[in-house]
């Protein structure tokens, strides 16, 4: 994750080629980049006050005329008797709905800009075990995705690398900001594995397209299970080189360890200080990873989990959370009823397992979370479950509740303002705020929309 994200802006426009990104196009000869027709978000904080609003609170009830203050890119005040500071700007919002903004925990936002152009691709490094890969370094700010899923409300995303077995170290930023590091909200915010896992080949509308069953099944077991092994052994090494740096930190006469980036990054999952997310969709493989996550001593989470709702009785007696990430996927097995996938979330939340909902994807259509939590809602999930599921479940599992997730005093003040439902389609979002600053909402979809709406 070392490229240069401007050097190959550059390359792709040199290229001579028009490439569509988001509903746009970026660059083409004798005309700007992509980066100089987006307008740089360097909007200070505000006082702000947004009275005679509905506010959704979602840690609480709902509020049906209230005022909501935000000073200092904090919530400050929530209620029927909130008192408005002097010098602030009032928003009316009669008529309209106050929301936390959107989480979505699972994306590879601002690390893939066009899938098909290997220079704006900056997801994973070469090799298996990379936990010491940092996902924050290689965010694009500047991608076109940000502002097409801020316009929807998601005011804060998930980043994960992925590629290899140990993929690297997550970030969870906020869609505001210049760099990575004015929009880091937790720049580590705990290791990415894809846990291996057994071809079995299967049915489903595309199955002629996967990779084919191995023909000796039981190599394919011994082989899964290597893998498996190797990726304990990692740990184990992590787990020795932990108690030589203590060992020697105790006593001055043993010996300190040489220092190994691998391990050292190990190190925070071994104490339990950041959680690991585990990529896992089979019911074999989600048994197969608290197994595995118990014996080595991690804290894990579930993404992917679309077989999650066959474990729930696991999950909940070990208290380990799921983030979906296929609600709107089609299903995996031929025999499947078609709303498997679209009923998952309503039998976890029925079991009492803790989760959250996530689009899973790497950028174009991470503004379309809260469709997947809207069709969750209407196969069985109770509607407050599923806005909870997109914002203070999601902060909750990934350990920001305290500062994120819903309309709270002393929370960061990512809040959007809507005229109706956020999780129905024909809502849309008037104000946002991030951070306690006013988000832009336009995107190339708005630009183009303004450019080309009166063609005949």
């Amino acid at each position: 994750m070392r490229k240069n994200w401007f050097v190959h802006r550059q390359q792709a426009t040199l290229c001579g080629l028009a490439i569509l990104v988001c509903g746009g196009w970026v660059s083409t000869p004798g005309g700007s980049s992509l980066v100089a027709q987006q307008k740089l978000d360097l909007s200070p904080r505000v006082t702000v006050a947004i009275r005679d609003a509905r506010l959704v609170t979602v840690g609480g009830d709902v509020i049906e005329r209230g005022t909501l203050v935000i000073r200092d890119g904090k919530i400050t005040a929530v209620g029927t008797t909130a008192t408005i500071p002097a010098g602030a700007q009032v928003i009316d919002g009669r008529g309209l709905t106050v929301y936390p903004g959107m989480i979505d925990a699972a994306t590879s936002l601002g690390l893939v800009e066009i899938p098909a152009v290997a220079a704006t691709v900056d997801q994973g490094e070469v090799g298996d075990y990379n936990p010491n890969a940092r996902a924050l370094v290689a965010v694009n700010p500047h991608s076109a995705h940000v502002r097409v899923t801020r316009y929807n409300g998601i005011t804060t995303v998930a980043t994960m690398p992925d590629g290899g077995v140990i993929c690297g170290q997550a970030t969870l930023i906020n869609l505001y900001g210049t760099s990575p590091q004015e929009m880091a909200v937790v720049p580590s915010l705990g290791l990415v594995v894809n846990f291996p896992r057994l071809n079995l080949g299967g049915g489903g509308p595309f199955a002629a397209f996967r990779q084919p069953p191995p023909a000796n099944i039981a190599e394919a077991i011994a082989a899964r299970d290597r893998r498996v092994e190797e990726l304990r052994q990692v740990w184990r090494e992590a787990a020795d080189y932990l108690r030589a740096k203590e060992a020697a930190a105790a006593d001055p006469k043993v010996p300190r360890p040489a220092t190994n980036v691998v391990y050292e990054s190990l190190i925070p999952t071994l104490r339990r200080e950041t959680p690991v997310f585990f990529r896992a969709d089979r019911a074999q493989d989600i048994r197969a990873v608290l197994a595995f996550a118990e014996d080595i001593g991690v804290r894990p989470i579930i993404v992917g989990g679309n077989d999650a709702w066959m474990c729930t009785a696991e999950l909940k007696a070990k208290q380990v959370p799921v983030i979906l990430t296929g609600v709107l996927d089609l299903p995996a097995r031929e025999d499947d009823p078609y709303d498997i996938l679209y009923e998952n979330a309503a039998k976890l939340h029925r079991a009492g397992v803790k989760f959250c909902i996530s689009t899973g994807d790497n950028g174009a259509h991470v503004r379309d979370l809260p469709y997947h939590a809207g069709m969750a809602a209407a196969f069985g999930l109770d509607p407050k479950a599923a806005l909870r599921a997109v914002t203070l479940s999601a902060a909750e599992i990934l350990g920001v509740g305290d500062r994120l997730g819903s309309l709270e005093v002393g929370k960061i003040a990512n809040v959007v303002v809507a005229d109706g439902d956020l999780l129905e389609p024909r809502t849309r979002v008037k104000y946002a705020f991030i951070d306690g600053r006013p988000a832009q909402l336009t995107s190339r979809h708005t630009e183009l929309y303004e450019q080309f709406k009166e063609r005949r």
